[in-house]
């Protein structure tokens, strides 16, 4: 078989999280992170977005509703990562988690991007990032991208606030 590269174009369109409560799981990725409602499926699936594009999360409780969480041991998506445009959204939507008390399981600048982490109310882990511009990213003396995992600046990354 011949060796095959994805197109550089491809993207990831969506996820689909199976959910326990769909109203908490709408509450979580609407009410807090603010994505938009595009779909509803009666009481069973919603299909929600940013700016309008047809969904960029399904959540459905086909198979899952009133489940429990899967075990964290268990194989399965780590998180969903979500990608913000510039790096004060990221700082707006911080403060939102910050005022709301929701808790974060972890803060970490990547060389390439600045993420926040934390878990919706079924345990799904969820990463929220921006990206440094490409001619920042951190290249050792071959040129070759060294990503690493620091202690994010949040207090520097509060300040875009005042920006």
């Amino acid at each position: 078989m011949e060796n095959y590269i994805i197109p550089a174009q491809t993207r990831i369109g969506h996820v689909h999280l199976k959910v326990s409560d769909l109203q908490k799981s709408m509450d979580f990725y609407c009410g807090l992170l603010g994505f938009e409602l595009m779909v509803r499926y009666g009481a069973d699936a919603a299909f929600i977005s940013a700016g309008g594009y047809h969904h960029h999360i399904g959540l459905n409780t086909w198979y899952s509703k009133g489940q429990s969480p899967a075990p964290e041991r268990a194989p399965g998506l780590f998180h969903t990562a979500i990608l913000y445009p510039q790096r004060k959204d990221l700082a707006v939507i911080l403060k939102r988690l910050i005022d709301a008390q929701y808790p974060l399981t972890g803060a970490s600048d990547h060389g390439v991007s600045e993420a926040i982490y934390l878990d919706d109310p079924d345990h799904n882990g969820v990463e929220l990032y921006w990206d440094r511009p490409r001619d920042q990213w951190p290249l050792d003396a071959d040129g070759k991208l060294t990503m690493y995992t620091h202690r994010l600046d949040i207090p520097g990354l509060l300040d875009e606030l005042n920006k």
